[in-house]
């Protein structure tokens, strides 16, 4: 395993430990958002607080819109932090006085957060059925940013459940309506659902084009946390089309704006974001700096997390206590101070395991990824030795086939010395023969003759085919490619001119003249079937 899966292997490790926290973080985020809108404290337990006190209030005064309003922001609050059940029981509560105080408006409101709820707990169906009356009493009022949100929220659930063209359908519904009421904030975030979809469907200049129409009109809008989350979609769009270093200025820009505004899960993605970017250019090291800055931020997140979602328990539980006690005897809040407490154990004991497992698998990771160096450099020593090895192999057989080429050399230089000899021998012959002592004219002819045949059978040839064909390899099965009617004696002309002997020597080897040379030469040009002006010998060379 290399260096780069085993830190992508890190990588996903971690984010499968922590991403739960990281995105109830982003949840609590927005419901501080919401709840600073409404003036409420931005601490969950002490909203919750108010809340339940002004839904006493309420009730008390006989205040249903009120009331209806209080329970709605409890259960956004359950909801935020992701206790589904919980929150679905207040938006409930919520919707039935609505309902029966004929709040449509407020009704509508509690409807499209339950249709979010019943899909969140996979009955997506009820979710589709709490939408649809919502969009119904919208469109009965003629409230256009109602009708939006709801034609927005079922737009997002068919995204979710990859029904694209339902998708695109209804998140253009809400854009148009948005559009005509001039919702800049409500425009925004459609473009950036729109981008979503044309991203999961790999168009990425559609979808690039959404997510800079969205960027505008936040930045216009001032909405910082909304300029993070698109520049995040923009760095993830240009990672996936592999445009890695545009994807890094997008996601820095996403993580400067994170920092200043102190939005620490927006932090903690980018930093993960940087980190594959990083790990994807081969620099690994980059990526595992940013990695460690992830898991420290994300740590604290989970750790701030924990904290909440034990304060907020606690005090729904006090809540519950104070209820039971009007309802009940005193008994009874024994038993509730005793859930708080050993579900607040089982939390802490929760989280040392999780924090001892992450400790573990960091340890484990810098084992593996020890003996991921030690085998690299093993593999590499080897690899090094196997080079050197075949290095000296090719040395050996090119010396070898020097000392070949050499034998060949020096074997036709003595072929030709031989031929030169055995020329000069017929020629004193000749000069004898024309003498006109005939008592020697036989034998001197007969000798003649033997000198002659010595000329055409050259008992060495197959020696010296062997050690020809050992310097170059199969050149005597390419020739036959292109004639399959060459004679031992062309072979031997092909093999000559392979040498780039002169013609002398050529002439002198095969015993003829320089004129049976010539007529040699042409008729194998056309064996091998040469046009006219074609060199024989350049295309010898040639193979």
């Amino acid at each position: 395993m290399s260096f780069t899966k085993l830190l992508l292997i890190s990588i996903l490790l971690q984010w499968a430990s922590i991403s739960l926290y990281a995105q109830e973080g982003e949840s609590l985020m927005l419901l501080r958002r919401e709840l600073k809108e409404l003036r409420l404290p931005q601490v969950p337990d002490s909203s919750f607080i108010a809340l339940k006190d002004q839904l006493n209030r309420a009730i008390k005064n006989g205040d249903g819109a009120t009331a209806a309003l209080s329970l709605r922001q409890m259960g956004r609050i359950c909801y935020h932090m992701g206790h589904y059940p919980q929150g679905l029981d207040y938006y409930l509560q919520a919707a039935q006085l609505a309902r029966a105080g004929g709040h449509k408006a407020l009704l509508a409101e509690n409807l499209n957060d339950i249709g979010l709820i019943y899909f969140y707990i996979r009955q997506p169906w009820l979710a589709r059925q709490q939408l649809n009356e919502a969009l119904a009493i919208y469109t009965a009022l003629g409230d256009r940013s109602g009708m939006a949100v709801t034609n927005g929220k079922i737009g997002y659930l068919y995204e979710k459940q990859k029904m694209r063209d339902s998708s695109f359908f209804f998140q253009h519904q809400a854009l148009a309506l948005y559009e005509q009421a001039a919702n800049r904030e409500g425009m925004a975030k459609i473009y950036e659902n729109i981008g979503s979809v044309f991203e999961d469907l790999d168009q990425v200049d559609s979808a690039r084009y959404y997510f800079d129409r969205s960027l505008a009109l936040n930045l216009q809008l001032h909405d910082s946390v909304a300029c993070i989350e698109i520049y995040n979609n923009l760095g993830d769009l240009l990672r996936k089309t592999k445009h890695y270093r545009e994807g890094l200025v997008q996601t820095h820009k996403a993580l400067t704006i994170a920092l200043a505004a102190g939005e620490q899960p927006q932090v903690c993605d980018a930093y993960l974001d940087i980190a594959k970017m990083h790990n994807l250019l081969g620099e690994n090291d980059s990526a595992y700096h940013y990695v460690m800055l992830r898991n420290k931020i994300a740590s604290r997140i989970y750790s701030r997390e924990n904290v909440q979602q034990m304060a907020l328990l606690q005090t729904m539980y006090d809540i519950e206590k104070k209820n039971d006690e009007i309802r009940h005897n005193r008994n009874t809040a024994r038993i509730i101070t005793v859930g708080i407490v050993v579900v607040s154990l089982l939390l802490f004991a929760l989280g040392m395991v999780i924090i001892s497992r992450q400790r573990l698998k960091i340890r484990n990771a810098q084992r593996i990824n020890e003996q991921e160096r030690r085998i690299y450099q093993t593999q590499t020593a080897l690899m090094e030795a196997e080079l050197e090895n075949k290095r000296l192999q090719e040395l050996n057989l090119k010396q070898a086939l020097d000392v070949r080429s050499k034998e060949l050399s020096s074997y036709t230089l003595h072929v030709i010395q031989k031929n030169q000899l055995l020329e000069e021998l017929h020629d004193k012959l000749n000069e004898m023969l024309k003498d006109e002592r005939r008592d020697q004219k036989k034998q001197l002819k007969q000798l003649q003759l033997q000198i002659s045949r010595n000329f055409d059978q050259d008992q060495h040839w197959e020696e010296f085919r062997n050690t020809f064909e050992q310097v170059h390899q199969a050149f005597f099965d390419n020739i036959k490619k292109y004639s399959d009617t060459l004679t031992p004696n062309d072979m031997r002309m092909v093999a000559l001119l392979k040498m780039n002997l002169s013609p002398n020597d050529i002439a002198s080897l095969l015993g003829i003249s320089q004129d049976s040379l010539r007529v040699v030469r042409y008729r194998l040009k056309k064996k091998l079937n040469l046009q006219q002006g074609e060199s024989l010998s350049a295309f010898i060379h040639s193979l």
